[in-house]
């Protein structure tokens, strides 16, 4: 073929159009930039193209979510908790991870990054948050982070005294597409007879937590109602604290041998259940049914329940709530304990959750689309490190 029969813009896409498909990266229409319609919170009037953003990434539109709490009861970062972030009972990693602490471990960064590094490089820190000895981190698929708005906090302290942040709460709410999302974890009052605190510390948390108006640019705050209206989704989740009505050593010789253990005449005493059977507290919440054995009071580093002089009793202080909003679906897969992370008094506790979602809208702010850079890099060496051992490894490594 003569050169005359081939013009140089042909030449051009050509060239372009193998750029585009050679790497490991999909080529980017330019006609979408042309369109200018991006994300959520866009400045044009299609909706459309949010549709499309939204069932590219999910195109069942239900997005897979890891909820975790612990009572580390101030403990070391343990060196694993592949078995808490990346149970066997599922085969794909969630793409929200939300893990809530309370009596936290004082080196708070090294928890950090620790959840970091048994996530991987596919997901990142995009907000965390302390008040006193309760803490949260939310992780999240790198590739989501533009479709997230802007995250807002809010932290109540329950004791008397306020200085003594040891019990209370810490919330944060985001929107990703067009769902908002509240994650609350709280510690309650301890002691068996200190139902009635329990439901005070409920209700406390609940006429204290303030958040930005969803409809105003202003800085105004409004108070959440019971109904949560202002969210699609709500969880619940900490160490409730509330126990089982039963004698101490009728439970522990219940607990002996986990395979006469029944679960469901033990729930039938169970503190929280029965106030939310008969509308004392979580209205309107579910909880997944519990298929594990209770998660306090153990010896540290055995399986062993507590043998203390105060022969606290064997209960489900650690629980995952759940209330969907606004015709908002939640389906729990699976709701378990930890039994392998031994390290506190208290078992973890973790919940896999589809969520519905909805597009976004043009009204909505964009986020600041950031992530805990340092704390990704310290993860990355760290695994870099341990890869390093394996004869004939490779890592790759992103700056």
């Amino acid at each position: 073929m003569s050169l005359d029969t081939v013009s140089t813009s042909d030449v051009g896409n050509e060239k372009s159009d193998s750029s585009a498909t050679m790497g490991i990266l999909s080529g980017i229409p330019s006609s979408s930039l042309r369109e200018r319609n991006f994300l959520v919170g866009n400045v044009t009037t299609s909706n459309s193209k949010i549709s499309d953003d939204l069932d590219n990434c999910f195109p069942e539109r239900k997005v897979q979510i890891f909820v975790g709490t612990w009572n580390m009861q101030r403990c070391e970062v343990p060196l694993s908790i592949d078995d808490f972030l990346l149970p066997r009972a599922e085969r794909f990693v969630r793409d929200v991870y939300v893990i809530g602490v309370q009596e936290a471990t004082t080196d708070i960064k090294g928890w950090e990054i620790k959840l970091q590094e048994t996530l991987g490089p596919n997901h990142v820190l995009i907000h965390s948050m302390s008040h006193g000895v309760l803490h949260m981190a939310i992780f999240i698929r790198r590739d989501l982070i533009w479709f997230c708005t802007d995250f807002q906090e809010d932290k109540i302290t329950t004791r008397l005294i306020s200085q003594v942040k040891t019990k209370g709460a810490i919330a944060i709410s985001f929107q990703l597409f067009g769902t908002r999302f509240l994650f609350i974890s709280s510690h309650f009052h301890s002691g068996e007879t200190k139902v009635r605190e329990r439901i005070e510390d409920y209700y406390k948390i609940m006429g204290q937590l303030h958040f930005l108006s969803k409809n105003s640019n202003s800085t105004t705050y409004q108070k959440c109602d019971k109904d949560f209206s202002g969210f699609d989704c709500v969880f619940w989740f900490g160490d409730l604290n509330f126990r089982i009505n039963q004698p101490h050593h009728f439970m522990q010789q219940e607990v002996e041998d986990p395979s006469t253990y029944n679960i469901w005449e033990a729930l039938k005493c169970d503190q929280l259940k029965r106030n939310m059977e008969r509308g004392n507290v979580f209205h309107g919440f579910q909880e997944t049914e519990i298929t594990f054995l209770p998660t306090y009071k153990f010896t540290p580093g055995s399986d062993k329940y507590d043998v203390s002089v105060k022969l606290r009793v064997p209960s489900y202080t650690d629980r995952i709530l759940h209330k969907p909003c606004r015709s908002t679906s939640i389906t729990c897969h699976h709701y378990n304990s930890v039994s392998s992370v031994k390290h506190s008094d208290h078992r973890p506790v973790y919940g896999l959750f589809d969520v519905s979602l909805k597009p976004g809208r043009n009204s909505a702010p964009l986020g600041k689309i950031s992530f805990n850079h340092e704390v990704y890099m310290a993860a990355a060496k760290r695994r870099a490190n341990c890869v390093s051992v394996v004869p004939n490894s490779s890592v790759c490594t992103i700056l």
